[in-house]
């Protein structure tokens, strides 16, 4: 519920959200990334070195509270920390290109080759993240909510054996698929429990179980019990985090205990809301590639609006932006949500 009279810090407001509380207006929140070259060159952080820096990395990451007006922050702005640390191989771009995984030659074919290097949680690329939520938590200290990430063991297994591989095993070999989870699931604890250690208020999981790929079925059988103990192991805030479409695997999500579901515009909002019958809270949903990135303000906020006319919990973008996406459009995010409680409430 929204109670105007409550004075809230953004910290609180997220939190409470979370939790199902009444707050002063919906939070905005960035599960995944809202930088931008625009905010690198402001700041001087450009990708790949504020993925890779931690002084850089957070430098840029508190743009999205102090420049953009959201209520979180987000240091993990990809998803291939982990996998740089587990010794895949990357490809790291520049301020303009997202970094990724090479998953043509995968480092790993069974489960048996799974092992976690003794240096993972000092591997650069995690102390950059680790660390960066330090420098973020002295900053801010508890006035706004710091949202660490730590990728599910699908998305892990994508990055260490290969997308095809992977999901042909998922088919040939369901049991050893299983397995394979399990022990990817150790590394998913792993550096979320660190990042908790640093000061990380909530830990969203990008786990990509998406319909582009995979049936509402696969969630069931391969992840929805996993993820319940991602709840009882990491004790914040969970958002679990999956792009495309996923309205059909939505009421098996909100079984999993996680504090809330990241969602695609792929899904409306209120047919989402319909999906999670009240099981979980949602975050979500302005579209990407084309309001965000090509579209107006006014479009931002339609999109806004209608979220919150279904009754979505946390306003946010779908997924890590298009990182050309104008500023003013990111700005409006916050404003429309303010707007909206002064039309509404």
């Amino acid at each position: 519920m929204i109670n105007k009279d409550l004075n809230m810090t953004p910290r609180q407001r997220v939190l409470a959200a979370l939790n199902g509380d009444d707050v002063d207006r919906p939070p905005v929140s960035n599960p995944t990334s809202v930088a931008t070259v625009e905010l690198m060159d402001y700041v001087d952080a450009p990708f790949p070195d504020a993925c890779r820096d931690a002084n850089l990395n957070a430098q840029l990451a508190i743009t999205g509270y102090t420049e953009l007006g959201f209520d979180s922050i987000a240091p993990y702005f990809s998803i291939i920390q982990e996998s740089s640390a587990l010794g895949c191989e990357m490809q790291w771009e520049q301020k303009d290109n997202w970094p990724t995984v090479r998953m043509n030659n995968p480092i790993w074919k069974t489960k048996n080759d799974i092992k976690i290097p003794s240096g993972f949680l000092e591997h650069r690329d995690n102390v950059a993240i680790t660390r960066s939520i330090n420098i973020l938590k002295d900053e801010v200290k508890d006035e706004v909510a710091i949202f660490g990430k730590t990728m599910g063991p699908w998305t892990l297994a994508y990055h260490v054996f290969g997308v095809e591989p992977f999901l042909l095993k998922s088919i040939d070999d369901p049991e050893e698929t299983r397995e394979i989870l399990r022990k990817l699931m150790d590394i998913t604890i792993l550096f979320g429990q660190a990042q908790i250690d640093s000061g990380a208020d909530v830990l969203v999981v990008p786990d990509h179980a998406t319909g582009d790929l995979v049936s509402g079925k696969y969630y069931d059988e391969f992840l929805l019990h996993l993820h319940q103990e991602l709840v009882e192991e990491l004790k914040v805030p969970l958002i679990l985090h999956i792009c495309g479409r996923t309205v059909d695997r939505m009421p098996s999500i909100a079984k999993s205990g996680m504090a809330a579901f990241h969602f695609d515009s792929k899904n409306a909002p209120q047919e989402a809301m319909d999906a999670v019958n009240g099981g979980i809270r949602l975050v979500g949903n302005v579209n990407n590639p084309e309001t965000l990135y090509s579209k107006t303000p006014a479009d931002v906020k339609k999109e806004v609006y209608n979220a919150l006319d279904a009754g979505v919990q946390l306003i946010s973008t779908e997924c890590a932006i298009p990182l050309k996406t104008k500023i003013e459009n990111l700005i409006a995010i916050p404003n429309s949500v303010q707007s909206w409680v002064k039309e509404n409430i």
